[in-house]
């Protein structure tokens, strides 16, 4: 009896000594992501905590979720979380400041140009002398590829010929679907929702770059963090981009999964959560890493002419190392 519970004490003891190991190896491998507190992000988040796919692959994620995009850069700044949901244009102009941002692609589902299903307006050149409404500011990167593709092709430029309302997302679904807009050129989610509402796309910012140059479509946005704490880090942070291709995998294959985040993702009916499992779906990164390089690189200097410094600050090229170099290593 002695001797059985001696067996006890020693497995409980050597079961709490390695619990404590793990503990503190859980403590350097975990992983702060700030993201939206309603961005699109949280369910990729949300299914590699649901699969526990962190714990497959060996990090500990913590979400922190915050209220606006400059509070997540702020954040990431601060050093208050190691990694953001940003976009290349931003970490670009980080690094000519002399930070060490890095990037690697989340989506290619980009904002879209959205019209009535009746609406007579079928190309760029119909946009002329009517009025659009844009999600964000006149330093949208979906609107400064329209304001190119209308010059490139058409000879005018939208922001002088049109005029344009800038107001935030859901304000402006309510103005295109009271008629109150000609044409909208929304956040994807927001259009995907507009598609169940009647409206067609006329053109997204993928089809806008490649009109432009681009060999293929360059995610929009993807997880931004210091080179220099995923150097040190290395293992960790391939970890978490192992966890998150797996749980792109499952949203890609899963329509069950898309059941389990309905919630999450706000969808009213089925139409709109089928809309946007498949606007989701079709931005998956498939492209090899450095092909799509080429294209950002490509578009970056396209933007960098529209928008100038306001835009891209000293840099008129994108700044080496804006993608991180450990992913691009065999792609």
């Amino acid at each position: 009896m002695r001797l059985a519970s001696f067996a006890t004490a020693l497995t409980v003891a050597v079961g709490l000594a390695v619990t404590a190991a793990q503990s503190q190896q859980d403590d350097d491998d975990i992983i702060r992501i700030g993201v939206l507190h309603f961005g699109t992000a949280n369910w990729e988040l949300d299914v590699i905590r649901h699969h526990q796919l962190d714990e497959e692959y060996g990090f500990s994620l913590d979400i922190v979720a915050l209220a606006s995009n400059q509070a997540t850069t702020v954040a990431l700044q601060a050093g208050d979380v190691d990694m953001i949901v940003s976009d290349w244009l931003w970490t670009s102009r980080q690094r000519a400041s002399g930070r060490d941002f890095t990037f690697v692609p989340f989506s290619s589902t980009v904002g879209a140009l959205m019209v009535a299903e009746e609406s007579e307006i079928d190309s760029i050149e119909d946009l002329k002398g009517l009025t659009l409404g844009v999600a964000g500011s006149p330093l949208d990167k979906g609107w400064l590829l329209l304001r190119g593709l209308s010059a490139e092709e058409h000879g005018f430029d939208l922001e002088q010929e049109n005029e344009v309302i800038f107001a935030a997302a859901p304000l402006l679904n309510e103005l295109a679907l009271q008629g109150e807009v000609d044409a909208v050129l929304n956040y994807w989610h927001f259009s995907a929702r507009l598609e169940t509402k009647g409206f067609r796309k006329l053109l997204d910012s993928n089809e806008g770059a490649m009109a432009l140059g681009a060999e293929g479509p360059i995610s929009a946005v993807g997880y931004v963090f210091s080179e220099s704490w995923a150097d040190e880090n290395e293992e960790t942070v391939l970890s978490f981009f192992r966890a998150s291709q797996a749980a792109k995998e499952i949203m890609a294959a899963s329509d069950e999964e898309w059941e389990r985040l309905r919630a999450m993702t706000g969808a009213e009916d089925d139409a709109t959560l089928i809309a946007l499992r498949d606007r989701f779906r079709e931005g998956i990164p498939a492209r090899p890493l450095r092909d799509e390089l080429k294209d950002t690189a490509r578009i970056y200097d396209l933007l960098a002419k529209i928008g100038g410094e306001t835009l891209v600050g000293p840099a008129t090229r994108m700044t080496g190392g804006t993608f991180w170099s450990a992913m691009l290593e065999g792609s």
